[in-house]
Protein backbone atom coordinates (compact mmCIF):
# COMPACT_ATOMS: atom_id res chain seq x y z
CA UNK A 1 0.00 0.00 0.00
CA UNK A 2 1.09 3.54 -1.11
CA UNK A 3 1.60 6.18 1.27
CA UNK A 4 -1.34 8.24 -0.61
CA UNK A 5 -3.21 4.84 -0.37
CA UNK A 6 -2.96 4.63 3.44
CA UNK A 7 -3.63 8.22 3.99
CA UNK A 8 -7.30 7.67 2.00
CA UNK A 9 -8.00 4.36 3.53
CA UNK A 10 -7.21 5.57 7.56
CA UNK A 11 -9.36 5.67 10.04
CA UNK A 12 -10.27 9.60 11.48
CA UNK A 13 -8.18 10.79 13.73
CA UNK A 14 -10.21 13.88 15.14
CA UNK A 15 -10.80 12.19 18.67
CA UNK A 16 -6.86 11.24 18.65
CA UNK A 17 -4.58 12.88 21.32
CA UNK A 18 -1.10 12.91 20.41
CA UNK A 19 1.38 13.56 23.02
CA UNK A 20 4.87 14.88 22.04
CA UNK A 21 8.19 14.83 24.04
CA UNK A 22 10.68 17.37 23.54
CA UNK A 23 8.37 19.47 21.31
CA UNK A 24 10.40 22.04 21.33
CA UNK A 25 13.28 21.07 19.58
CA UNK A 26 14.28 21.31 15.83
CA UNK A 27 11.63 18.72 14.71
CA UNK A 28 9.16 18.88 16.87
CA UNK A 29 6.81 22.22 16.88
CA UNK A 30 6.78 21.45 12.49
CA UNK A 31 5.59 17.69 14.00
CA UNK A 32 2.97 19.54 16.63
CA UNK A 33 1.34 21.90 13.89
CA UNK A 34 0.75 18.94 11.11
CA UNK A 35 -0.82 16.64 13.93
CA UNK A 36 -2.86 19.57 14.80
CA UNK A 37 -3.85 19.83 10.92
CA UNK A 38 -4.57 16.19 10.97
CA UNK A 39 -7.14 17.08 13.10
CA UNK A 40 -5.49 15.18 16.42
CA UNK A 41 -5.77 16.96 20.04
CA UNK A 42 -1.90 17.83 20.76
CA UNK A 43 -0.01 17.93 24.72
CA UNK A 44 3.65 18.35 24.61
CA UNK A 45 5.78 17.45 27.41
CA UNK A 46 9.97 19.51 27.78
CA UNK A 47 12.38 19.83 30.08
CA UNK A 48 10.97 23.92 30.84
CA UNK A 49 7.71 25.71 30.00
CA UNK A 50 7.39 27.39 26.24
CA UNK A 51 7.68 30.75 25.92
CA UNK A 52 4.24 32.33 25.23
CA UNK A 53 2.45 31.35 21.74
CA UNK A 54 5.64 28.76 20.95
CA UNK A 55 2.83 26.47 20.05
CA UNK A 56 -0.49 26.55 18.33
CA UNK A 57 -3.52 27.96 20.42
CA UNK A 58 -5.18 24.47 22.05
CA UNK A 59 -2.09 22.84 22.79
CA UNK A 60 -1.59 21.34 26.40
CA UNK A 61 2.12 21.67 27.59
CA UNK A 62 3.60 19.25 30.36
CA UNK A 63 6.80 20.79 31.89
CA UNK A 64 9.32 18.91 33.81
CA UNK A 65 11.79 16.17 34.03
CA UNK A 66 11.28 13.10 31.03
CA UNK A 67 12.19 10.75 34.87
CA UNK A 68 9.22 11.89 36.88
CA UNK A 69 7.22 9.47 37.21
CA UNK A 70 4.33 11.03 38.23
CA UNK A 71 4.26 13.77 35.88
CA UNK A 72 4.83 10.84 33.03
CA UNK A 73 2.09 9.01 34.03
CA UNK A 74 -0.43 11.95 34.12
CA UNK A 75 0.69 13.15 30.69
CA UNK A 76 0.40 10.27 29.33
CA UNK A 77 -3.42 9.46 30.62
CA UNK A 78 -5.63 9.84 27.60
CA UNK A 79 -3.19 9.68 25.14
CA UNK A 80 -3.46 7.54 21.92
CA UNK A 81 0.01 8.38 19.98
CA UNK A 82 3.16 9.04 22.16
CA UNK A 83 6.22 10.61 20.25
CA UNK A 84 9.46 10.13 22.25
CA UNK A 85 11.80 12.93 21.06
CA UNK A 86 13.10 13.91 24.53
CA UNK A 87 16.93 13.16 24.27
CA UNK A 88 20.28 14.11 25.78
CA UNK A 89 22.11 15.43 22.58
CA UNK A 90 24.09 18.27 20.86
CA UNK A 91 27.28 17.40 22.84
CA UNK A 92 30.29 17.00 20.90
CA UNK A 93 32.37 14.48 22.50
CA UNK A 94 30.61 13.97 25.93
CA UNK A 95 33.15 13.81 29.18
CA UNK A 96 32.64 10.36 30.88
CA UNK A 97 31.10 12.33 33.77
CA UNK A 98 27.82 13.05 31.56
CA UNK A 99 27.38 9.43 31.05
CA UNK A 100 25.25 8.99 33.97
CA UNK A 101 23.13 12.05 32.86
CA UNK A 102 22.53 10.20 29.17
CA UNK A 103 21.91 6.99 30.61
CA UNK A 104 19.61 8.38 32.82
CA UNK A 105 17.80 10.51 30.27
CA UNK A 106 18.30 8.68 27.45
CA UNK A 107 17.84 5.39 28.32
CA UNK A 108 15.49 5.33 31.84
CA UNK A 109 13.86 8.21 31.23
CA UNK A 110 12.62 6.06 27.99
CA UNK A 111 11.79 3.04 30.12
CA UNK A 112 9.57 5.12 32.22
CA UNK A 113 7.78 6.63 29.21
CA UNK A 114 7.02 3.22 28.12
CA UNK A 115 5.68 1.76 31.01
CA UNK A 116 3.53 4.49 31.47
CA UNK A 117 2.60 3.99 27.50
CA UNK A 118 1.61 0.57 28.24
CA UNK A 119 -0.20 1.12 31.58
CA UNK A 120 -2.43 3.74 29.94
CA UNK A 121 -3.79 1.91 27.32
CA UNK A 122 -1.78 4.03 24.33
CA UNK A 123 -2.25 2.94 21.01
CA UNK A 124 1.72 3.34 19.60
CA UNK A 125 4.84 4.36 21.12
CA UNK A 126 7.04 6.13 18.14
CA UNK A 127 10.48 6.58 19.41
CA UNK A 128 13.76 8.89 17.39
CA UNK A 129 16.88 7.38 16.87
CA UNK A 130 19.32 8.01 15.03
CA UNK A 131 21.55 5.76 11.76
CA UNK A 132 24.77 6.68 14.31
CA UNK A 133 23.78 3.61 15.92
CA UNK A 134 25.21 1.97 13.23
CA UNK A 135 28.61 3.74 14.06
CA UNK A 136 31.41 3.06 10.99
CA UNK A 137 29.80 2.23 7.66
CA UNK A 138 33.37 1.62 6.14
CA UNK A 139 32.13 1.79 2.43
CA UNK A 140 29.00 -0.17 2.76
CA UNK A 141 25.23 0.70 2.89
CA UNK A 142 23.37 -0.23 6.67
CA UNK A 143 20.37 -1.43 6.44
CA UNK A 144 18.34 -2.17 9.20
CA UNK A 145 19.58 -5.87 9.42
CA UNK A 146 23.23 -4.37 9.64
CA UNK A 147 24.35 -5.24 12.89
CA UNK A 148 24.54 -1.70 14.94
CA UNK A 149 27.93 -0.54 16.25
CA UNK A 150 27.07 2.67 18.29
CA UNK A 151 30.05 5.05 18.63
CA UNK A 152 29.59 7.54 20.93
CA UNK A 153 27.23 8.13 24.40
CA UNK A 154 24.79 9.11 22.26
CA UNK A 155 24.23 6.17 19.80
CA UNK A 156 25.04 3.76 22.71
CA UNK A 157 22.19 4.83 25.03
CA UNK A 158 20.11 5.53 21.86
CA UNK A 159 20.04 1.90 21.22
CA UNK A 160 20.05 0.35 24.65
CA UNK A 161 16.20 2.96 24.22
CA UNK A 162 15.39 1.43 21.20
CA UNK A 163 15.40 -2.19 22.86
CA UNK A 164 13.13 -0.90 25.47
CA UNK A 165 10.53 0.26 22.86
CA UNK A 166 10.72 -2.86 20.88
CA UNK A 167 10.14 -4.89 24.15
CA UNK A 168 6.92 -2.73 24.97
CA UNK A 169 3.61 -4.81 24.10
CA UNK A 170 0.13 -3.91 25.14
CA UNK A 171 -0.65 -5.38 28.49
CA UNK A 172 -4.44 -6.27 26.83
CA UNK A 173 -3.16 -8.30 23.34
CA UNK A 174 0.39 -8.72 23.93
CA UNK A 175 0.92 -6.94 20.08
CA UNK A 176 4.40 -4.50 20.11
CA UNK A 177 3.18 -0.38 21.02
CA UNK A 178 6.41 0.78 19.86
CA UNK A 179 8.37 1.85 16.37
CA UNK A 180 11.78 3.06 16.16
CA UNK A 181 13.08 5.80 13.42
CA UNK A 182 16.87 5.56 12.87
CA UNK A 183 17.00 9.27 11.20
CA UNK A 184 19.39 10.38 9.18
CA UNK A 185 20.93 13.78 10.18
CA UNK A 186 18.17 16.38 9.96
CA UNK A 187 18.27 19.72 8.52
CA UNK A 188 16.07 22.39 7.98
CA UNK A 189 15.04 25.81 9.86
CA UNK A 190 16.46 25.75 13.37
CA UNK A 191 18.49 23.11 13.34
CA UNK A 192 21.26 22.03 16.02
CA UNK A 193 24.56 20.14 15.59
CA UNK A 194 27.69 20.75 12.85
CA UNK A 195 25.27 21.73 10.18
CA UNK A 196 25.20 25.08 10.77
CA UNK A 197 28.70 25.65 12.03
CA UNK A 198 29.54 24.68 8.14
CA UNK A 199 26.35 27.03 6.62
CA UNK A 200 28.03 29.45 9.08
CA UNK A 201 31.83 28.70 7.85
CA UNK A 202 30.34 28.73 3.84
CA UNK A 203 28.91 32.14 4.45
CA UNK A 204 31.96 33.49 5.40
CA UNK A 205 34.36 31.88 2.84
CA UNK A 206 36.09 30.49 5.46
CA UNK A 207 35.43 27.05 4.87
CA UNK A 208 38.68 25.29 3.39
CA UNK A 209 37.33 21.36 2.84
CA UNK A 210 39.28 18.83 4.52
CA UNK A 211 39.44 15.41 1.99
CA UNK A 212 38.30 15.82 -1.68
CA UNK A 213 34.45 15.73 -0.60
CA UNK A 214 33.72 12.06 -1.70
CA UNK A 215 32.65 10.87 1.41
CA UNK A 216 29.24 10.16 1.64
CA UNK A 217 26.52 11.59 3.58
CA UNK A 218 22.77 10.71 4.56
CA UNK A 219 20.27 13.50 5.01
CA UNK A 220 16.53 14.19 6.18
CA UNK A 221 14.66 17.24 5.34
CA UNK A 222 12.49 18.40 9.01
CA UNK A 223 9.67 18.29 6.60
CA UNK A 224 9.88 14.71 5.48
CA UNK A 225 10.70 13.67 8.81
CA UNK A 226 7.51 14.96 10.05
CA UNK A 227 5.58 13.25 7.26
CA UNK A 228 7.61 9.65 7.92
CA UNK A 229 7.08 10.26 11.79
CA UNK A 230 3.26 10.75 11.50
CA UNK A 231 2.76 7.31 9.02
CA UNK A 232 5.07 5.17 11.31
CA UNK A 233 2.20 6.43 14.03
CA UNK A 234 -0.85 6.10 11.60
CA UNK A 235 0.34 2.62 9.64
CA UNK A 236 -0.89 -0.72 10.91
CA UNK A 237 2.05 -2.82 10.06
CA UNK A 238 4.72 -0.15 11.72
CA UNK A 239 4.19 -1.64 15.09
CA UNK A 240 7.26 -3.72 16.53
CA UNK A 241 9.54 -2.19 13.57
CA UNK A 242 12.65 -0.46 13.10
CA UNK A 243 13.28 1.78 10.17
CA UNK A 244 16.26 3.90 8.62
CA UNK A 245 14.49 7.32 7.95
CA UNK A 246 16.34 9.24 5.13
CA UNK A 247 15.41 11.17 1.91
CA UNK A 248 16.27 8.35 -0.28
CA UNK A 249 19.47 9.07 -0.94
CA UNK A 250 23.50 8.89 -0.22
CA UNK A 251 25.28 12.38 -0.78
CA UNK A 252 28.61 13.02 -1.49
CA UNK A 253 30.01 15.75 1.03
CA UNK A 254 30.69 18.13 -1.92
CA UNK A 255 27.37 17.81 -3.43
CA UNK A 256 25.95 18.98 -0.28
CA UNK A 257 28.44 21.95 0.40
CA UNK A 258 27.64 22.98 -3.56
CA UNK A 259 23.56 22.77 -2.67
CA UNK A 260 24.15 24.67 0.52
CA UNK A 261 26.67 27.42 -1.41
CA UNK A 262 23.73 27.72 -4.08
CA UNK A 263 20.98 28.85 -1.38
CA UNK A 264 23.93 31.39 -0.11
CA UNK A 265 24.54 32.77 -3.36
CA UNK A 266 28.01 31.74 -3.18
CA UNK A 267 30.94 29.77 -5.29
CA UNK A 268 31.54 26.68 -3.21
CA UNK A 269 35.12 26.33 -1.99
CA UNK A 270 37.90 26.16 -4.91
CA UNK A 271 40.56 23.82 -3.01
CA UNK A 272 40.61 21.24 -0.69
CA UNK A 273 43.22 19.97 1.85
CA UNK A 274 44.21 16.29 1.60
CA UNK A 275 42.96 14.61 4.63
CA UNK A 276 46.08 12.34 5.53
CA UNK A 277 48.21 15.78 5.84
CA UNK A 278 45.43 17.55 7.81
CA UNK A 279 44.78 14.62 10.37
CA UNK A 280 48.69 14.60 10.75
CA UNK A 281 48.57 18.17 11.60
CA UNK A 282 45.44 18.28 13.98
CA UNK A 283 47.04 15.62 16.20
CA UNK A 284 49.98 17.30 16.42
CA UNK A 285 47.92 19.97 17.98
CA UNK A 286 45.95 18.28 19.91
CA UNK A 287 48.94 16.61 21.68
CA UNK A 288 50.62 19.98 22.20
CA UNK A 289 47.33 21.58 23.09
CA UNK A 290 47.06 18.54 25.49
CA UNK A 291 50.29 19.02 27.59
CA UNK A 292 48.95 22.49 27.75
CA UNK A 293 45.61 21.51 29.69
CA UNK A 294 43.36 22.04 26.44
CA UNK A 295 41.71 20.03 24.58
CA UNK A 296 40.69 21.10 20.98
CA UNK A 297 39.73 17.61 19.66
CA UNK A 298 41.07 18.34 15.91
CA UNK A 299 41.52 15.22 14.97
CA UNK A 300 38.00 14.19 15.89
CA UNK A 301 36.51 16.58 13.73
CA UNK A 302 38.15 16.05 10.75
CA UNK A 303 37.21 12.55 11.51
CA UNK A 304 33.41 13.42 11.50
CA UNK A 305 33.88 15.45 8.81
CA UNK A 306 35.66 12.87 6.53
CA UNK A 307 33.48 9.67 7.38
CA UNK A 308 31.41 7.62 5.20
CA UNK A 309 28.27 7.51 5.97
CA UNK A 310 25.52 5.36 3.84
CA UNK A 311 21.97 4.17 5.34
CA UNK A 312 19.59 2.33 2.71
CA UNK A 313 15.75 3.53 4.13
CA UNK A 314 14.58 1.09 1.36
CA UNK A 315 12.30 -0.73 3.89
CA UNK A 316 10.35 2.16 5.34
CA UNK A 317 9.44 2.91 1.46
CA UNK A 318 8.13 -0.85 0.89
CA UNK A 319 6.95 -0.94 4.20
CA UNK A 320 5.01 1.93 4.27
CA UNK A 321 5.06 3.60 1.07
CA UNK A 322 7.03 6.59 2.50
CA UNK A 323 8.32 8.61 -0.21
CA UNK A 324 10.53 11.70 0.71
CA UNK A 325 9.69 14.86 -1.31
CA UNK A 326 12.58 17.45 -0.87
CA UNK A 327 15.96 16.66 -2.45
CA UNK A 328 19.32 18.85 -1.62
CA UNK A 329 18.55 21.91 -3.48
CA UNK A 330 15.16 23.13 -2.10
CA UNK A 331 15.65 21.83 1.17
CA UNK A 332 18.77 23.97 1.77
CA UNK A 333 16.85 26.95 0.04
CA UNK A 334 13.88 26.75 2.86
CA UNK A 335 16.49 26.17 5.59
CA UNK A 336 18.27 28.98 4.84
CA UNK A 337 15.31 31.29 4.30
CA UNK A 338 13.93 29.81 8.03
CA UNK A 339 10.13 29.68 6.56
CA UNK A 340 8.01 27.13 6.27
CA UNK A 341 8.35 24.85 3.72
CA UNK A 342 5.09 24.55 1.21
CA UNK A 343 4.65 21.82 -1.58
CA UNK A 344 8.27 20.96 -3.07
CA UNK A 345 8.75 22.34 -6.37
CA UNK A 346 8.45 19.59 -9.43
CA UNK A 347 11.64 19.80 -9.96
CA UNK A 348 13.08 19.47 -6.77
CA UNK A 349 10.39 16.31 -5.66
CA UNK A 350 12.46 13.29 -5.37
CA UNK A 351 11.70 10.18 -8.21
Amino acid sequence: MSETEWHTQRQPVATRTALVTGAKGVVGPRLVQQLLQAGYRVHTLDRTNPPPGFFPLGVKSWSGDICDQELIQRSVQGVDVVFHLAARLHIPNPPPELRPEYWRVNVEGTRGLAEACAAAGARRLVLFSTINVYGAIDGTSADENTPPRPNGLYAETKLAAEEIVLSTKDPGTGKPLGVVLRLAAIYGPGMKGNYPKLVRALSRGLFVPIGDGNNRRTLLFTEDAVRATILAAQHPGAAGQIYNVSDGGNHLLCEIIAAICAALGRRPPRWHVPSKPALLAARVVDAVSGLAGRSFDLAGRIKKLTEDVAVSSARIRQDLGFQALYGLEEGWRLTLAGGTAGEPKPENRRP
